[in-house]
This record gives C-alpha cells, sequence and structure tokens, in this order.
C-alpha cells in the first residue's frame, strides 16, 4: 500500500552523463518506466522523479570503492578535449533523445546532482549534527558505526561484506571502518580555499564548490538522498535501480537518509533490475558490444523492438541479448502492429455477444493480473497476444490492444487508421526494412521468409542500384 492513499512517489537512479547510455542501461530505464505505466494503468498518481549524476562518481567504483579513482566527468572531459560542463550537457540532452526514441515517458522532474549542491551540503550538516560523520584528509565520512549504534540496521538490502572483499583497491587506512563512505570530498587543495599563490599553482577541478568543510564535491550517493528527498518527501514509496546498486549506493543512500531525518524506513520497495548478458557473456566498451540506440538504428532495427525483446524475460532475471534475437522481436512486434492496424480499419464496431464480452472482461483481467504480480511482463506479453489472435472482431480488439499499449508502451495507440492500399504499403515497406536488417546481420534464412512474405502480398523484389524496391505484379 502506498504511503498516501492513491497516491505513489517514485524515485529512479539515472545515468552518469559522461557517455552515450548503452542497451543495458536502458533495460533498467525500461523498467522504471513499465512501473510508471503501470500504476497509472491501475489508477494511481504517480510522482516520477530521475536524477542525472554530473558530479562526484568516481572510477573506483568499477574496483570496489566508489571513493576512489578520479571522477568520470573530469575524466571524460581529458579524453574529448571538452570541458566537464559540456560533457554533462551533450550526454545528459543525448540520453533524453533517447528515452524519446525508447517511448520512455519522461519523468516529472529530472534532476541534475550540480543543480542541487545546497541540498547535499545542507544534508550532510543534519548528519554531522546528529554525529554520524568524520573528517579525513580526503573528506568528510560517514560513520556507519555511530549509525548503528544509535539502534539504525546499515546494509539490509546488500551483502556488503561480499562486496568489500570483492574490491580491488588498496583500503583507505584513515577510515574508521571499511564501510564508511565519502559525504563530502575535497579538492586538490585538501580543502583549502585558493587563496595564495601556492594554493592557485595546484591543479584544480572542474566542478568544485565552497563548503563549510572546506572546497570540494559531493559523494557520489549523497546526491540521491538529497534530491529525493527534496522532491518525494522524507520517506516515499518506490525506488528503483539496476542491481548494481544493491551492493553499497543504495545501503548508503538509506544510511543518509534515515540518519539526517531520523525516519524509518526511507523506501517502502526497492526495484532492482538484472543485467543483460551479450551472446552469453558481459557487455564492455572493450569487447567491443556496448551497443547503443545507433547500433539498432544503423542495422534498420526498430528501436521499440528492445523494448519488446526485452518484455520477454522478467526484471529479475537477467537476460541473453542476440541480434538474432532482436530480430525475432522485431517479426512479432511487427506482426503484432499488423494485426493492430488491420482491426483498425474495421470501422464498424461489432455487437459483443455476451460469451465475447465476458471473453474481453476475463483477458483484461488476466492482463491486470499479470502486471500486478511483479511486473510480470512476459505473462502480459502472453494476454496481448491471446488478444490478437482471438476471434473479437473490428475495433473492439484495436481498442483492447491499444488499452494494454498504455503499459506496454510499443507504440500501438499512436498508429494511425489507414486505407487498405496504403496499409499494404506500409506493411511491404516495414517488410523491405526487416530483410535489410537481416541482411546486414548475415541472416539470409530469414531474409528469404521475408521475401516469401512479401510474395505472397502479391508483389516481388528488385536488389538494384544498392536500395531494395517492390514491384507490384501484373
Amino acid at each position: 500500500m502506498p504511503i498516501i492513499p492513491g497516491k505513489i512517489g517514485m524515485y529512479t537512479c539515472g545515468p552518469t552523463v559522461y557517455s552515450t547510455a548503452t542497451i543495458g542501461n536502458f533495460r533498467t530505464y525500461m523498467l522504471s518506466d513499465w512501473l510508471n505505466r503501470s500504476l497509472q494503468y491501475l489508477g494511481y498518481e504517480v510522482k516520477s522523479v530521475m536524477n542525472l549524476t554530473d558530479v562526484g562518481h568516481l572510477t573506483g567504483d568499477n574496483l570496489g570503492d566508489a571513493d576512489t579513482g578520479e571522477d568520470r566527468l573530469e575524466k571524460a572531459s581529458k579524453k574529448e578535449g571538452r570541458s566537464a560542463w559540456e560533457i554533462a550537457e551533450t550526454y545528459g540532452v543525448e540520453f533524453l533523445e533517447h528515452m524519446a526514441i525508447y517511448n520512455i515517458l519522461k519523468p516529472e522532474v529530472v534532476c541534475k546532482a550540480t543543480d542541487h549542491i545546497s541540498e547535499q551540503i545542507s544534508m550532510i550538516q543534519k548528519l554531522e549534527k546528529n554525529g554520524f560523520t568524520y573528517k579525513i584528509s580526503d573528506g568528510i565520512y560517514f560513520d556507519t558505526t555511530a549509525f548503528e549504534k544509535t539502534g539504525y540496521k546499515y546494509g539490509e538490502i546488500s551483502n556488503l561484506e561480499e562486496a568489500k572483499m570483492v574490491a580491488r583497491v588498496e583500503e583507505n587506512k584513515e577510515k574508521r571502518n571499511p564501510r564508511d563512505f565519502a559525504l563530502w570530498k575535497f579538492s586538490y587543495s585538501g580543502g583549502r580555499s585558493f587563496d595564495s599563490a601556492q594554493d592557485l599553482a595546484l591543479p584544480r577541478r572542474q566542478m568544485e564548490w565552497d563548503s563549510p568543510w572546506g572546497v570540494g564535491f559531493p559523494g557520489w550517493h549523497i546526491e540521491c538522498s538529497a534530491m529525493s528527498t527534496k522532491y518525494l518527501g522524507e520517506q516515499f514509496d518506490i525506488h528503483v535501480g539496476g542491481e548494481d546498486l544493491k551492493s553499497t549506493h543504495h545501503p548508503n543512500e538509506i544510511a543518509q537518509a534515515e540518519g539526517a531525518t531520523g525516519l524509518t524506513p526511507f523506501v517502502k520497495y526497492w526495484v532492482h533490475g538484472a543485467f543483460i548478458l551479450i551472446d552469453g557473456g558481459r557487455m564492455g566498451k572493450s569487447l567491443g558490444n556496448a551497443y547503443t540506440v545507433k547500433d539498432l538504428l544503423d542495422k534498420g532495427i526498430d528501436p521499440l523492438a528492445l523494448r519488446y525483446f526485452y518484455m520477454g524475460g522478467h526484471y529479475r532475471k537477467q537476460l541473453n541479448f542476440t541480434w538474432e534475437g532482436l530480430a525475432a522481436a522485431m517479426t512479432a512486434l511487427i506482426n503484432l502492429r499488423g494485426i493492430y492496424q488491420a482491426s483498425l480499419g474495421e470501422k464498424e464496431r461489432t455487437v459483443l455477444s455476451p460469451e465475447k464480452l465476458d471473453k474481453v472482461q476475463v483477458l483484461q483481467e488476466k492482463f491486470k493480473e499479470r502486471i500486478e504480480e511483479d511486473l510480470d511482463l512476459p505473462g502480459a506479453l502472453a494476454v496481448t497476444w491471446k488478444v490478437a489472435k482471438s476471434n473479437i472482431s473490428g475495433i473492439d480488439k484495436a481498442e483492447l490492444l491499444a488499452d494494454f499499449d498504455r503499459v506496454l508502451g510499443v507504440g500501438l495507440g499512436n498508429m494511425k487508421q489507414k486505407t487498405e492500399n496504403s496499409q499494404i504499403s506500409k506493411e511491404i515497406d516495414k517488410l523491405i526494412e526487416q530483410r535489410e536488417a537481416m541482411r546486414k546481420m548475415r541472416n539470409y534464412v530469414e531474409a528469404d521468409k521475408i521475401r516469401l512474405d512479401i510474395e505472397k502480398l502479391g508483389y516481388r523484389l528488385e536488389d538494384k542500384g544498392g536500395r531494395t524496391r517492390a514491384i507490384q505484379n501484373d
């Protein structure tokens, strides 16, 4: 049950905007979108908030200690020869554009860490007042031991001890406890103001601010606690993120928020999405398989086919991505759209018999049951296909499919009614695009099947001059 009846506050940990988000990253954001859509479908008023991390996320996070290493924005700045601020703006705008391409509803609030420095400082001051901080040479740290001594529990949603055991960086000996984490990191000046010739000669960060503790920048974790409580209150309903955030980032968010406000629980429900595998292995830029929406478009794949593909597996389970699997998802999506459009073309509403009316209501209820059951999208998709293949005729089927698409988000509701000729022409164009995609992936068997489907519609294909066109048979 929500904290406020009929209303849901939902926060999603968004991207660190130092590079283009991958298709793997977008599995988490699609999960957040499906959850948002489902809650609205079920009648809740949802306030959704997502952050953009544009400072403080250090490269040590990859090695098991998020308080070490170089700021990802600063590192990208050196690599691309642009300021950290330009990097953040470029990839932040691009991320929102890619969200739209994937038909992800834009959250009501999209907030940047650098726009909320004062809120983060204020929360650290509350923690300091409550006795949960201490200072060492490189910053202000959260004291997990002091936190637990006052009766709070730390790390309930993770296995933090296991996470610390796999850290591949040298432990900071100044920390009172290996689990302690940075709230405010000092700049290269050691936190002093740059007011002397000696100070001015020190290297400068591009992103740093004055604070009660000295010049520096916020730790990675504090931004989410500060911004989520600003927009959703000191306690709210749902927090979404990738499964990698379960080990330290989210436990640290909980500790900061509860330590500052004194209220528990900080969040009622935590929703973590599993990673994807690529051809059975991990995704990585060094492996050349950190695919983005551009790779989909270059292969002639409709990005919404990726949404369809992800709905084939439950969000808590890892899903293996292959181009063949995505091609099959695109075929299924094209077929579903074709059924929807054909139903939409039947203008007369059928008078449903009591048996068929009951069937419609049963299917609607089954769809609702699936999304209520831990967001069972594979089950919801199966119900959608029962509707598509059912003997419900005319606009009744189209309306039911469009209703389900309020959750699925694969674009059915946006399709317009076509004349028969233009509908056939559009279908052929889509099949040609799909065939070209299969040929680029050297999946010639599937490409030939698509060619046969086109011929069944009364057209033959002509490949000439690097392009393919359909010619109607005499």
